[in-house]
C-alpha cells in the first residue's frame, strides 16, 4: 500500500502530527523513512491466547510515538537499538516466523512504519493472524489504513486523567486519542474469533496499574463498562511495572505496585464483569522484556 506523497513528505501518522519530511530528518518517533527493528522471534510472554504452545512471531521496531518514562523497552523505543530492513527484508523475516510455526504475527509499536509495513505484509501474503500491538495512541485515519490487514488489536489503555498523561508519558491528550482509537479498533474487530485455546480475530485491551494511581485505573475501567460490549473483547490487567532509572525523577512512581493497588483494580475489573486476564504479582518481570540483540534482523 502506498502512502501519497505529500503524507510522505510530512509525517501525521501519529497524533503528535509532528510535519517533519522523514526523508531527511527523523520524526517525534526518533525515526526516518527507512523501517528499523531490533527482534524478530518467537515470543512465550504475551497472553495465553495470543503465545499459546509455539509463541508469538513478535518484532520489536525502533521507535516511538510515546515518551513513557517508565518503558520497559527504552533500549529501542528512545535509545535506537535497531537494525535498517527494507521492505523485502521484512517480508521475509515474516515469512520465516511464520514457518517457524508462529501463532500469529505481533508487530510491536509499527505506527510509525505504516506504509512500508503494509507493503511487506502484502509482499510476505501471511496465513497466520496478524496482531498490531501499540501503546494504544492511535489517528483514527492511520488506523484506518490498516483495515483488512489486521486481525488482532492489543492495545494499550494507560491512562484517563491528562495531568497523568502528560506527566509520564509526554501526551495530555492521551485519554481522548486512545480511547477513540479503541473504538475504531473494535469496529474494525468487532468479536472474539476463537480457534481452540488461540485467539484468531478480536480486541485486547492492555492495562498496566501505575503505583499510586488506582484511582485512574478504576476510570478506565468504568469507561471500557461503558464504552464496549463485554463480550466482545477481553482485557489484560497488568502487575508488571518495574521503575526504570528515568522513574527516579518522578519519586511517587519510583516504586512497585503494591498488592492493595493491584488487587483493588482487580477486584472491580471482576465485579464488573470482564473476561480476560490477571498477571500473577508473582511472576518474573524480566522475562516480559526480551534482549533487542537483532535475533532475527541479521
Amino acid at each position: 500500500m502506498e502512502m501519497d506523497r505529500k503524507q510522505e513528505a510530512r509525517c501525521t501518522l501519529c497524533p503528535r502530527k509532528c510535519g517533519v519530511d522523514r526523508r531527511a530528518a527523523r520524526g517525534y518517533c526518533g525515526e526516518g523513512a527507512e523501517v528499523r527493528a531490533a527482534r524478530a522471534a518467537l515470543h512465550a510472554w504475551e497472553e495465553p491466547c495470543i503465545s499459546g504452545k509455539n509463541g508469538s512471531g513478535t518484532v520489536f521496531f525502533t521507535g516511538c510515538t510515546l515518551g513513557c518514562v517508565f518503558c520497559q523497552n527504552r533500549e529501542i523505543s528512545r535509545g535506537g537499538v535497531g537494525k535498517p530492513v527494507s521492505v523485502e527484508r521484512l517480508a521475509d523475516i515474516f515469512r520465516t516466523l511464520e514457518n517457524q510455526g508462529a501463532n500469529n504475527l505481533n508487530l510491536v509499536t509499527p505506527t510509525h512504519f505504516t506504509p512500508q509495513i503494509l507493503q511487506a505484509l502484502s509482499l510476505a501474503k501471511p496465513s497466520i493472524p496478524v496482531l498490531m500491538n501499540s501503546g494504544g495512541y492511535e489517528r483514527i485515519e492511520t488506523l484506518r489504513l490498516w483495515e483488512g490487514s489486521v486481525d488482532l488489536y492489543l492495545p494499550d489503555l494507560k491512562y484517563y486523567d491528562a495531568a497523568l498523561s502528560a506527566r509520564y508519558s509526554a501526551a495530555r491528550d492521551y485519554f481522548s486519542v486512545a480511547s477513540a482509537a479503541i473504538l475504531e479498533m473494535h469496529r474494525q474487530q468487532p468479536r472474539l474469533v476463537w480457534d481452540g485455546d488461540l485467539l484468531k480475530k478480536g480486541l485486547i485491551v492492555r492495562h498496566l496499574v501505575l503505583p499510586g494511581c488506582r484511582r485512574d485505573s478504576l476510570r478506565l475501567l468504568d469507561f471500557l463498562d461503558h464504552a464496549l460490549p463485554k463480550e466482545s473483547f477481553l482485557l489484560s490487567l497488568m502487575s508488571q511495572y518495574t521503575p526504570t532509572s528515568a522513574c527516579a525523577a518522578f519519586p511517587e512512581i519510583n516504586r512497585s505496585v503494591t498488592t492493595y493497588e493491584y488487587q483493588t483494580v482487580a477486584d472491580r475489573a471482576a465485579e464488573l464483569g470482564f473476561q480476560g486476564f490477571l498477571q500473577d504479582r508473582r511472576s518474573a518481570k524480566e522475562e516480559y522484556t526480551p534482549p533487542f540483540n537483532l535475533e532475527g534482523i541479521e
